[in-house]
């Protein structure tokens, strides 16, 4: 089978690589080139990061991975789709006082789509497309389905990511690592002298301050609390986000977080940390995969977060989305950010946080 492999540069991908060439499997490496100098001359210094001016180091060290493991590899240019549809998306939300999460909608929209497509437009043919992602893909032959259920490595599980992978995307893909456990990838890439089996893990989207992206001047708003008392000064919304604690500059005898951003009145709204605490919340723009929604209300386990352990919910169907009541209140639910469903390890699908219910 011919098989490309998006290649991050890190040992994950480079592991998927190694492990499908061990199969007996044509391998071909891709990567795709998203950072863009020209429309923004940013230098972010820090962790590791898919997004920013690393990423000349990260094709040359997929190149060399490639080349070590005797496979071809392409460079795919991918920018032009990645603004319109990542970053745009990212603008939009953090501008109107939401958090979007940028990694979820480019693997929807970039990594699964934009990146194998354009591959194929460029000439290469192959017959799926492979990650380094920690999950597992799974098949249904009675509803002729496909899902994904959470990796083996329940710490390093990344099915939170892969939510919104529609039926044609699943069907092309595979997911190697999705067996394995972090250690064995490491080792297993040190047996194979790659240079990367110890190389640290990328820990976001973007290794600067978010605000860097989003090309807006100072929009000073006021800090306030629940009972709208004045507390402070601030220069625009989007430099905050629900949750946060420093860099409020409010004294406090407690610690005070960020509870509520009010795009309309320009407000930050603080809370002491009971205040954050909420019970339900609604979410649209749903995804669903070998699940059809029913009626009536169901039990399942929801993440907010994809580090955060899943947390018992009732879920009940509304007619823009869903309506979800938690067992136990949630800290910093946050619109814009996704809810995902499962039930035991099988990812049902998930949607984008619209309102917060106290």
């Amino acid at each position: 089978m011919k098989i490309l492999v998006g290649m991050s540069g890190g040992v994950d991908s480079s592991a998927a690589a190694l492990l499908l060439k061990k199969a007996q499997h044509h391998v071909i490496g891709a990567t795709m080139t998203i950072w863009d100098e020209v429309v923004r001359n940013l230098a972010p210094k820090g962790k590791e990061a898919c997004f920013g001016p690393k990423e000349k180091q990260d094709i040359s060290t997929a190149k060399e991975i490639c080349k070590n493991l005797d496979i071809p590899y392409y460079v795919i240019d991918c920018r032009k789709q990645y603004q319109q549809l990542v970053m745009s998306n990212f603008r939009h939300e953090y501008l109107n006082g939401r958090t979007p999460n940028p990694c979820i909608i480019c693997n929807s929209t970039i990594k699964f789509e934009a990146l194998p497509n354009s591959a194929r437009e460029l000439g290469l043919n192959f017959d799926k497309f492979a990650t380094g992602h920690y999950a597992r893909l799974d098949y249904n032959p009675d509803s002729k389905r496909y899902f994904i259920r959470t990796a083996k490595d329940t710490q390093k599980d990344q099915s939170y990511f892969l939510y919104r992978l529609n039926q044609e995307q699943l069907s092309k893909i595979l997911l190697p690592l999705g067996e394995y456990t972090k250690p064995q990838i490491r080792e297993l890439a040190r047996e194979a002298g790659l240079a990367v089996h110890d190389k640290a893990d990328s820990q976001d989207f973007y290794s600067g301050d978010y605000t860097d992206l989003l090309d807006v001047k100072p929009y000073p708003g006021n800090f306030v609390n629940l009972k709208g008392d004045i507390l402070g000064k601030h220069n625009g919304i989007w430099n905050y986000t629900i949750g946060q604690r420093r860099g409020l500059g409010i004294s406090s005898d407690r610690p005070l977080y960020v509870i509520d951003l009010k795009k309309e009145s320009n407000e930050v709204v603080l809370g002491y940390d009971e205040e954050s605490l909420q019970s339900a919340l609604t979410a649209d723009n749903c995804c669903w995969m070998d699940f059809d929604l029913p009626t009536n209300s169901f039990q399942a386990l929801a993440k907010v977060r994809s580090s955060q352990p899943p947390t018992p919910v009732n879920v009940i169907a509304a007619s823009d989305g869903i309506r979800v009541e938690f067992a136990t209140p949630q800290k910093a639910l946050t619109p814009g950010q996704s809810i995902v469903l499962y039930q035991n390890d099988i990812l049902l699908g998930g949607g984008i946080i619209k309102q917060i219910i106290k």
